[in-house]
């Protein structure tokens, strides 16, 4: 048992990892806006709910936060929501 400096017991927390589930996002164009991507994906019901869910900077953008609806994605770039990670692929699955 580990204790601090003034006596107290130190509480050990165990903490559960989250684990990612990858899905790929085929598109056939050259690129994706976010918000549609959210939409195509189904993370998203609507537009206006792609809307909230980036300005509440829920959703991340190749690992970082992104707050913008007209965001570009590209094959190769991913976006996550929650405990799912989709990647954008090509028209022939390439990245």
């Amino acid at each position: 048992m580990s204790f601090t400096p003034d006596g107290r017991k130190i509480k050990k927390i165990k903490v559960k990892l989250l684990e990612i589930k990858d899905y790929p996002l085929h598109i056939k164009t050259p690129f994706i806006k976010l918000d549609a991507a959210l939409k195509f994906s189904g993370t998203a019901e609507t537009g206006g709910h792609a809307k909230i869910l980036i300005e509440e900077g829920r959703i991340r953008v190749n690992g970082e936060t992104c707050k913008v609806r007209g965001k570009k994605l590209c094959p190769g770039d991913t976006f996550e929501y929650k405990d799912e990670r989709f990647t954008v692929c090509g028209e022939n699955g390439a990245e």
